[in-house]
Parts: structure tokens; sequence; C-alpha cells
């Protein structure tokens, strides 16, 4: 993704000019991502290919170091200690050199007189839309210690549902390619000697099976143009990588995820836990509804959702209540999450309903995992073995021909 360079000013503090590094697919989604940091841009730069960035200074920050980072500043301000004195402290005791020097960074702009959030939002590859409008929120409404311990009870909530998806996901992806391993293993290294050893026996005119020509066909392919096969596929798979990265791509993308059971069940569930859980944490903090339903959907992660709830916010703005809004998305969003936001609506405690919503919702996504994991181990032995008895039943049928013509 480009990376560029940008100088802006803070529309709270005009005479202060910001300047920082931000990856993003455009220019347009620059301006975009500062607008709603409040930031006024003034010029963006494009940076080569390992320019400096902001974010980096050693590697990418884990999503464990921030979690601990907001247990530790929220226990620190709940007991008193001043907000600078505490992030100085933190610095000091943190490993990571990437997140020390996104906390040097923090520290520096708050020694100047600049927001907590406006600091964390010159970071957005280190403390997402989130995080940082529920800080803003929690600096303006002097509660920010209670902020922080929503934000760690979130991410770490978030960072478990990642984990076990990614947990789930990891045995199918090795059995792929071990599949895949073995396949080129067998054209390019045991087909080809076992076609020359049913030459032998059989003679040049001996008449193979189908299957077995086929097999002998694909080798030889494989072989004889191998610096033309293996191009093409880096080629294909690097090209559709970089497809999925287009928002078009994406698009796509996830919409098929959508509809391909039994993944789209789990997607399903694992976009209502997030959202229920993040826009419950925004409401809570204070953001105001539509900044905390934009922001929400863009922490979803699934653009086919973030452009269900762009909709529902111009909806919102419009006078419409968002429980009923989503009641109108039923291939996306299921019957009990309406009505339990149009509860929460009625009893003006929107924050603590969802929340039970999410609770449910990630239970059920620990029941789902564990029940496709289940699935996909037999279905993928079996791929395996159907693909060794189809290049077996291709050998030992000309062999055993041959034999019985020998006798």
């Amino acid at each position: 993704m480009p990376k560029f360079t940008y100088t802006a000013k803070s529309a709270k503090n005009p005479s202060k000019i910001i300047t920082g590094d931000i990856e993003a697919g455009s220019r347009s989604d620059v301006v975009a991502a500062l607008n709603r940091q409040k930031l006024s841009v003034i010029s963006i730069k494009e940076t080569k290919a390992g320019g400096l960035s902001l974010n980096i200074g050693g590697g990418k920050v884990k999503s464990d170091e921030i979690v601990i980072f907001t247990r530790q500043l929220s226990a620190m301000i709940s007991a008193g200690v001043p907000l600078l004195r505490a992030l100085n402290s933190l610095f000091e005791h943190a490993q990571s050199p990437a997140f020390k020097k996104v906390l040097e960074s923090v520290i520096s702009d708050v020694q100047s007189g600049a927001g907590f959030g406006d600091s964390l939002a010159k970071f957005p590859n280190t403390f997402s839309d989130v995080y940082v409008n529920m800080v803003r929120a929690g600096e303006s409404a002097g509660i920010l210690d209670d902020i922080l311990k929503r934000l760690a009870t979130q991410q770490e909530k978030n960072a478990t549902i990642r984990k076990k998806v990614k947990s789930a996901m990891s045995y199918p992806i090795v059995l792929v390619v071990i599949t895949i391993g073995a396949f080129f293993g067998l054209m390019l290294f045991v087909i080809p000697q076992i076609g020359t050893i049913i030459t032998d026996l059989g003679g040049p005119d001996a008449e193979l099976p189908i299957l077995t020509q086929i097999m002998l066909g694909i080798s030889n392919a494989i072989l004889s143009y191998w610096y033309i096969v293996f191009p093409i596929l880096g080629g294909i798979v690097y090209a559709l990588l970089r497809y999925l990265k287009t928002t078009t791509g994406k698009k796509l993308f996830h919409r098929l995820l959508l509809k391909t059971p039994p993944i789209n069940g789990i997607i399903k569930k694992v976009a209502v836990a997030r959202f229920s859980r993040t826009y419950s944490s925004l409401v809570g903090a204070g953001v105001p509804v539509i900044e905390a339903i934009n922001v929400t959907a863009r922490a979803l992660g699934n653009s086919v959702y973030e452009e269900a709830l762009k909709v529902a916010a111009e909806k919102v703005e419009s006078g419409d209540q968002l429980s009923v809004i989503i009641e109108q998305y039923e291939d996306l969003f299921p019957s009990i999450l309406a009505q339990m936001l149009s509860v929460g609506e009625e009893t003006g405690q929107t924050d603590v309903v969802l929340i039970k919503v999410a609770d449910f919702y990630e239970e059920e996504v620990d029941v789902a995992i564990d029940g496709i994991s289940s699935i996909i181990e037999p279905v993928m032995i079996v791929t395996m073995g159907g693909m060794v008895g189809l290049i077996a039943a291709s050998v030992m049928g000309p062999i055993a021909s041959i034999s019985q013509n020998i006798q």
C-alpha cells in the first residue's frame, strides 16, 4: 500500500501544524482519514517504498502490546497518576522498538499541549478509529480511565475471536499447501519414473487407460514447460492477491464469503459480535450516534457490512431509528439484534443491551468454529486421500493389465 507524508493543522488549534506519515490506497483516502481525525490538510506527498514512517520502528506493533498498554494506562490513571507521567513510565518499560517509537512521539505531542486522542490519531496503523474516538470522548467527559477499561476489554475480546478464527483456518491451509506440494512432487518425480517402467514393460505401443494418459500428459507438460507453468501460476496468484486489495476486489471477495456455507455463518456471527461490542463501547463513551455508526462500520473489516452501516448512518441522520434500519438487512443482521437495539433505544441503555448481544454471539462464534473445525479435518483428509488414490489408480491399472498379459 502506498505511503504518504502529510502536513495538516488541527481544527481545535489552527495554529498547531502537524506532520506525519500514513498508509492509504490513494490521496483521497488520506484526506478522508485526516478529516476523520479533525485535521485540515495543507499538503500531501507520496513517499517512495522504503521511506520512513512514524508507525515503523523495528516492525509492526502487535495487538497484544496495545491491550497491555491500555490496561496498564487505565490502572495508573485510575490510581491518580498524571497522564504524562503514566506515559513516560510505560515508555521506559516498553520492550518493542516499534511501540517505543510510537510512545515517544505521543509523549512529545502531549508535552506540547496536544490532546491524547489527537496524538494517537497520528498512528492509524497502531491505534484504530475506534480507539482514537473513544479516547477523545473519554478526555472530553473526564472519564478516560473508565474508557480505557472498556477499550482493553473490547480489544481482548476482538483479539480472542481473531485468534480463534486464525487457529481454525491454519489447519486447512496447511493441508492445502501439503496437498499442492504432494501433487507437484508426484507429477515431477514419481509419475515420470512410473511412466518409464510402464513403457519398458508394455512397450512403446502399449495402450494405456485414459486416466493414465491424462496423468502422464500433465506430468510431461509440467516437466517440459516448467519455466512457463510456474511463472504463470505465480503471476495468477500475485494478480489475484493484488486484486483482492482493491476496493472492488474486497467487495467481491466479501460478498462471496457471505454466500459460501458454512463459512458465511461464522463471518456473520463475528460481524454481529464485533458490531455490538464496538458500537456499545462508542455509545457508552459518549460518542455521537452518527459518528459511532460510521466508526463501527470501518472497524468490522467487511466491506458489505461497512456499506450497509454507512447507509444506516445516513438514514439515522434523517430521523430513522437504527433498530428499524437494521431489521431491513435480514441477510446480514439477525432479528435478535434489531429487537435488542429497539429495547436499548426505548430504555436509553443501548450500550448495556448490546454488550449482552456481543457476549452471546462471541459464544456462538466459539461453537461455530469448533463445529467447522471438526468438519474441515475429515474433508481435507478425504480430499488428499482421493488425490493420492486417483494417481495410484492411474498407475496400478496399466501395471496390473501388463502383468496379466505377461502371464
